[in-house]
């Protein structure tokens, strides 16, 4: 399996990527963690509204593990 999608995100950026997966969300209140996710490829922009990537997608899924170490 590749490791393309094996990012090593803070804390505040897997909340911010969690906060996204809800097209329906009212957006991140902290614009400094929207841009580095948009420098990292996993969210763009789009008409003003940050979407996750596909690539986005696949690190919160497979990071999911982690965020749970985080938890515990």
């Amino acid at each position: 399996m590749s490791n393309d999608v094996d990012f090593d995100l803070s804390p505040d950026q897997w909340e911010a990527l969690r906060t996204l997966r809800n097209p329906a969300s009212n957006g991140l209140s902290k614009a400094y963690l929207l841009e580095s996710l948009v420098k990292l490829g996993l969210v763009v922009v789009n008409d003003g509204l940050p979407e996750m990537t596909p690539t986005g997608r696949k690190v919160l899924v497979r990071g999911s593990c982690r965020l749970l170490d985080l938890v515990a």
